[in-house]
């Protein structure tokens, strides 16, 4: 199935979301050491003041469908990408501790909303044969974000002596207004139209440009659905019955994948190579080869999620995870491995990552609620997401000097040996199939 340029064109301006949070989520570790000797944080407040974002996407995760679901999937977009502006801005300017943990806060808020709102717009606008590698676009920009934080904290840290760590944050302001402007000449998510709106005329137009061949099925079978769910939906309806099912399979690979070890990874990777005895300009360097990693696999990822499928490519992700986590807490523990391998090590897991829940996460969520419910279902998902990953980020400076790096990522280890199972016994696949006939499995699967 050809994919238009206009579908196109619309996937990649709203992955331009997934772009800002990942340069958000990551720009952070070449500032956090700097942020800590500033302003002379202990391990706890330190923790706090870099984890904050995280608590602020938490939010954001959990509220960003309300708005999505009462104005549109267009005016969140707005919004989004306003709030990761005058993020950046703040952060780059705060006079202390409390402001920047303010400013840092309304990016996390960005960041939540986005992952809710931005995947779910480009299922909702994409033909079935192409969902899968139109939304992991998301996922793509995503890790580019993370690369080109790296990188820029890199040059930054090289070229600015005084306070570089201000200009580390401070850059996102300019890809976080392009976006806005972008995302203005955007249509409304035809499926939105139809659960919310009732506009089957609108809706039609622009599913005709999105996804010709597949208009009169998807608008069938979109009525069909709408006729099913006759009474007002919200977040409880996700904990009813008859959807109970599905809200587990989107908290279930949320879970997963937090308990990973990703976010320790990303947001302390210069400190965790420090751990291992690498010098501080070599871990801040072997953190641009964990960008260049994550994105080469995460386009192998992209290419490979509407071929083999969703399924397929969690399998291979959990043997990765499980194979690399062991080594990286193996080479911790002194035994034959030497320390010096580690950095190859984290770029097996990150690949792991990348080519499987990375690029399968947000297609999924995305896929597996009613049109109706798809708000609310992705911000549950979303939610479960991220505060793990504001509880992980928090505690691993503490647990990591408490605990030590090799019992942490042997506790890694032994949740993905869990989501192995996961996998194997309760995912469905949803490779290929539209929205609507999703659903229609998912029902008979739980009748």
């Amino acid at each position: 199935m050809k994919i238009t340029n206009y579908v196109l064109f619309l996937s990649v301006v709203a992955a331009l979301g997934g772009f800002l949070f990942g340069f958000d989520t990551a720009v952070i570790s070449g500032a956090e050491r700097h942020i800590q000797q500033v302003w002379s944080l202990s391990d706890w407040s330190h923790g706090i003041a870099v984890a904050i974002a995280l608590y602020g996407t938490v939010i954001g995760a959990l509220f960003g469908g309300i708005p999505a679901d009462k104005y549109g999937r267009k005016v969140a977009l707005i919004w989004i990408g306003a709030l990761y502006f005058f993020s950046a801005l703040g952060s780059a300017l705060a006079p202390e501790v409390y402001s920047f943990m303010i400013f840092r806060f309304i990016g996390g808020l960005g960041v939540g909303a986005s992952s809710v709102v931005a995947p779910m717009y480009i299922s909702e606008i994409s033909p079935a044969g192409n969902r899968g590698k139109l939304v992991a676009l998301f996922q793509f920009n995503l890790v580019f974000g993370i690369l080109v934080a790296y990188f820029s904290n890199y040059l930054i840290d090289l070229t600015i002596a005084v306070e570089s760590w201000r200009w580390m944050l401070g850059v996102e302001a300019i890809p976080a207004l392009i976006y806005t402007l972008l995302v203005l000449k955007v249509p409304q998510s035809p499926r939105w139209l139809i659960a919310k709106r009732n506009d089957f005329t609108l809706a039609r137009t622009i599913l005709t440009k999105t996804d010709p061949e597949g208009v009169d099925e998807a608008i069938a079978l979109a009525m069909e659905e709408k006729k099913l769910v006759k009474s007002k939906v919200g977040f409880l309806t996700l904990f009813q019955s008859k959807y109970l099912h599905i809200t587990l399979l989107a908290v279930l690979i949320a879970f997963f994948n937090q308990l990973s070890g990703i976010n320790a990874i990303i947001y302390f990777a210069p400190r965790v190579f420090e751990m291992a005895g690498i010098s501080a300009e070599g871990a801040l360097l072997s953190t641009v080869g964990i960008g260049v990693t994550n994105i080469v696999a995460t386009m192998l990822g992209l290419y490979l999620i509407d071929r083999i499928g969703r399924k397929k490519l969690m399998y291979i992700g959990s043997f990765g995870y499980i194979i690399s986590l062991v080594l990286i807490a193996y080479s911790f523990s002194g035994g034959q491995i030497p320390v010096s391998f580690l950095p190859i090590f984290v770029f097996l897991f990150i690949a792991s990552h990348a080519v499987g829940q990375g690029a399968v996460i947000w297609v999924f969520i995305s896929e597996v609620f009613p049109n109706e419910l798809r708000a609310y279902g992705q911000s549950i998902g979303c939610f479960t997401h991220w505060i793990l990953a504001a509880l992980i980020t928090n505690v691993f400076p503490f647990f990591a000097n408490q605990f030590g790096p090799v019992i942490i990522f042997g506790f890694f280890a032994l949740m993905m040996v869990l989501q192995l199972v996961w996998v194997a016994t309760k995912m469905p696949e949803t490779k290929g199939k539209s929205l609507e006939e999703i659903q229609r499995e998912l029902n008979l699967r739980h009748a």
